[in-house]
């Protein structure tokens, strides 16, 4: 188990979604409707629901929205949205792996192919990329969480597979199927996550320089701001300097 390493970059940025609020709730309400589509309306029977639900509540989401979107599953008439993930490269080679939930196929795949080929990339076929990711379970806790070792040592007990912790906060990786129990675990230790969420984890990174950052990164806030696109990973590094020069 490492003790700690930069994770950066790797999901889209805080920053922007904490800018577009209304807009976060907009998808993780979408989430937590297929969720409770897919299997029982109660969290506690509902693993996906569960962490649905909890990365809600991560971002202040009031309980009487998340409570509509659970309803919403079970209600005549309404959407029906289907998982569909699309891979492709950014500016510099780097690897993006889209996920969306959308009532319309077309429509989705249409905007995503349109942000790749408008922003120095290129939209490829489902398993173009991912294969150079593993699917991990991550906890994502604050700085003031704890120190280094304090969280190392929580995460160790938990059963985590790895730590990448920074001034920036704490990253713990878990195996898929482990993540709710290590989640658990580590809430009667350091308290409530920032996050608790599926992930991919890239096994190789590519360092940007200012030029490729600037367009990869106005893919990813054009990705971001699609309805339909619920998450966005990456496999690129972008240094604290050039990020300080893009003004971000």
């Amino acid at each position: 188990m490492a003790g700690h390493s930069k994770f950066k970059n790797i999901m889209h940025r805080k920053g922007a979604q904490d800018k577009k609020r209304s807009n976060l709730f907009s998808k993780l309400s979408r989430e937590i409707t297929v969720a409770a589509k897919m299997g029982m309306p109660d969290p506690d029977m509902n693993p996906r629901l569960r962490l649905a639900v909890n990365a809600a509540k991560a971002q202040s989401m009031p309980k009487d929205n998340i409570q509509r979107a659970i309803d919403k599953a079970s209600a005549a008439g309404g959407e029906d949205y289907e998982e569909v993930r699309y891979e492709g490269y950014g500016p510099g080679g780097v690897a993006l792996i889209v996920e969306a939930l959308t009532d319309n196929r077309n429509r989705t795949a249409t905007n995503v192919r349109t942000a790749f080929s408008k922003n120095g990339g290129n939209l490829g076929s489902e398993g173009s990329v991912s294969h150079g990711f593993d699917r991990l379970g991550l906890i994502e806790y604050p700085a003031s969480a704890g120190d280094e070792d304090t969280v190392l040592e929580a995460a160790i007990e938990a059963g985590a597979e790895d730590v990448e912790s920074s001034e920036d906060g704490h990253a713990i990786w878990t195996a898929a199927d482990a993540l709710h129990g290590v989640a658990t675990e580590l809430e009667k230790a350091l308290g409530d996550a920032d996050s608790v969420k599926l992930a991919w984890k890239p096994n190789i990174t590519v360092d940007m320089d200012e030029k490729g950052a600037g367009t990869l990164l106005k893919l990813v806030d054009t990705l971001d701001d699609d309805d339909d696109v619920q998450t966005v990973w990456g496999n690129y590094e972008i240094s604290d300097e050039i990020m300080a020069k893009l003004g971000d």
